[in-house]
Formats: C-alpha cells, sequence, structure tokens
C-alpha cells in the first residue's frame, strides 16, 4: 500500500496550529514556489521566547502533523541547542528561532523575493 502524501495546504494548516499551540510567536510563511531553484515550497518561520518554548514548538508541531496527518519530518537539525531547530517536511520547511537568533540570521531578508505571509491565527 502507498502512503498518501498529505497536501501541502493541510500540511502548512496543522504546523501552523502546533506553533499557536504552544504560542509560538511572529508566525510568517514564505512561499517559495516563484523562485527558481529552491528546495522547497514554503518556509515556515516563528519564534521562541527560550531553548524550552523552541523544543515544544518544535514537539507540539511534530505530534500535531503526526497525529492529524499520520506524517513526520524527513529530517529535524538544532534541537540540541534549541536556538534554531529546523524541520524539514520535504515540501514545507520549518524554521524555530529563538529572538535574537532570528534576529541575527534574518531569513525573511535572503529570501526577499518569496511572497511573505504574516499569520496572525486566532
Amino acid at each position: 500500500m502507498i502512503k498518501k502524501q498529505p497536501s501541502t495546504d493541510d500540511l502548512l494548516a496543522v504546523i501552523i496550529k502546533g506553533i499557536d499551540d504552544v504560542k509560538g510567536q511572529n508566525i510568517q510563511l514564505l512561499d517559495l514556489r516563484e523562485i527558481d531553484n529552491t528546495v522547497c515550497d514554503y518556509f515556515v518561520i516563528c519564534s521562541g521566547n527560550s531553548n524550552t518554548q523552541v523544543d515544544a514548538i518544535s514537539g507540539s508541531i511534530q505530534k500535531a502533523v503526526g497525529k492529524e496527518l499520520k506524517d513526520k519530518p524527513w529530517h529535524v537539525e538544532g534541537q540540541g541547542n534549541s536556538e534554531w531547530v529546523l524541520m524539514d517536511y520535504v515540501n514545507v520547511v520549518v524554521h524555530i528561532f529563538q529572538k535574537h537568533v532570528r534576529e541575527i540570521y534574518d531569513i525573511e531578508s535572503l529570501w526577499g523575493d518569496a511572497k511573505i505571509t504574516q499569520i496572525n491565527p486566532a
């Protein structure tokens, strides 16, 4: 039996819900589909206030996606120090930063050609 991949829209919705469930902040969606040679279709970027919150956000996303979509990240990096955790769901890559680290790397500027949407969960 072939495992059906969740739709990208469903995946984005569940990731954003997972971030919001543990009060992740400043959620931005970068649409990379119109840019040549990108590694994925979307980046989801958010901030946490501490290592503990960054860990909680990453855990919440994995739990929500696992439960609702029966999917898991292809790869996760950065859980050791939890300043910047990257979660690779193939079409969607999630970046969870502590605020000060997010300011240093400023990914939004690096991908200035992307369509950026500020997400304000209810």
